[in-house]
């Protein structure tokens, strides 16, 4: 893309635009978001001609999956991913992946635990494939049907701000840095 962006943008007065211009910058598109790359991506939106991203359905398509990622309207993603101009790439799999990796974190921030069929249809995936997920992730399968995240959670346990020490501190600078003034 970085040799392709030369010719389409820098020589687009001195050489005729390709056909598959705005299909490959989509594309671009939808991998940077397949990485959670969302600054990169609108640095390249701001590249693109102002006419073009309201009518082009190869830029069209990735600016709404961004704009379900940043609502964090996952299920619009899911639904959505098969009926598209980019649903049979291998980077729409990495992007329902990435999805899954953000559901799954919170998930396992907000729970101590979750039924496997609540988490599998949070994640939209089978019965298989949530147990595939699960050990990838390292999360308890317990025999009750739950899914457990007691552990990992103990693990993120952060110790308090000592708030009044910060406070008194705070203070305490802005009375020298007033002796200095």
């Amino acid at each position: 893309m970085a040799q392709l962006k030369n010719y389409y943008f820098d020589y687009k007065y001195s050489i005729k635009e390709s056909k598959n211009m705005y299909d490959l910058l989509g594309l671009n598109l939808v991998f940077l978001l397949s990485q959670n790359r969302v600054a990169e991506f609108h640095t390249e939106l701001e590249l693109l001609p102002a006419d073009r991203l309201e009518v082009d359905p190869c830029i069209l398509v990735p600016r709404q999956y961004e704009q379900w990622l940043m609502e964090g309207s996952y299920d619009k993603i899911f639904r959505n991913a098969q009926g598209t101009i980019y649903s049979k790439t291998f980077f729409m799999d990495i992007l329902l992946n990435t999805v899954r990796d953000e559901i799954g974190a919170c998930v396992e921030s907000a729970f101590d635990k979750i039924s496997i069929e609540d988490a599998a249809r949070m994640l939209n995936l089978n019965t298989k494939e949530i147990m595939q997920y699960c050990a990838k992730k390292n999360w308890t399968l317990a025999n009750d049907g739950f899914i457990h995240f007691e552990a990992l959670n103990e693990k993120k346990h952060v110790e308090p701000i000592p708030s009044a020490d910060l406070a008194t501190l705070t203070i305490d600078y802005a009375r020298e840095l007033e002796k200095i003034v």
